[in-house]
């Protein structure tokens, strides 16, 4: 008798395990997952204008050509502006409307070189409309216009003789 409760009692237990169905039907369920993407437009930064400081004659002790970002233009030192057009760098920035955008300037001076004889000037100070710094551009409508000037520092007629003096630098923007 104690026999067949045991098997009676390991029959029961069997039963009622879940995950064993004696029944021969499988149980499924299926559900439907949905997926989500979004392409923002490409984040990219163009020159628009170049930046020129114009014409000028270094004078007897030379000096500095500050040219703002809001295409202004100062002298210091003996240097004498001359006539024609002076302007501020230009860059459209574009991407994803509303975003936010860091610019970094140049850290270290930049030297232009004259093309003809190889002489040198420096240009440094850089500054920008919007700031440079993290965050401080805005993509408002999905682009805007940043503004750049530096100061250009002008020695004597000998060490910045007559000619045209061409320089590149960088300017990063970081899409935020």
């Amino acid at each position: 008798m104690k026999g067949l409760k045991n098997h009676i009692f390991s029959l029961v237990c069997i039963l009622f395990l879940p995950g064993i169905n004696l029944s021969g039907q499988i149980a499924t369920a299926t559900a439907t997952g949905d997926v989500f993407a979004e392409i923002i437009p490409v984040f990219s930064a163009t020159q628009t204008s170049q930046m020129n400081f114009g014409k000028f004659s270094p004078g007897i002790q030379g000096g500095e050509i500050i040219l703002s970002p809001l295409n202004t233009i100062s002298v210091l030192g003996s240097v004498n502006k001359g006539t024609g057009i002076h302007n501020a760098a230009s860059f459209y920035v574009s991407g994803d409307m509303d975003a936010t955008f860091s610019i970094s300037l140049p850290d270290d001076p930049v030297v232009i070189t004259n093309i003809s004889s190889s002489k040198t000037m420096v240009v440094e100070n850089w500054k920008s409309i919007p700031s440079a710094g993290i965050g401080t551009g805005l993509l408002q409508n999905g682009s805007q216009t940043v503004y750049v000037g530096a100061t250009l520092k002008v020695s004597t007629l000998y060490d910045n003789p007559v000619g045209i003096y061409k320089g590149s630098y960088t300017i990063t923007f970081d899409f935020n």
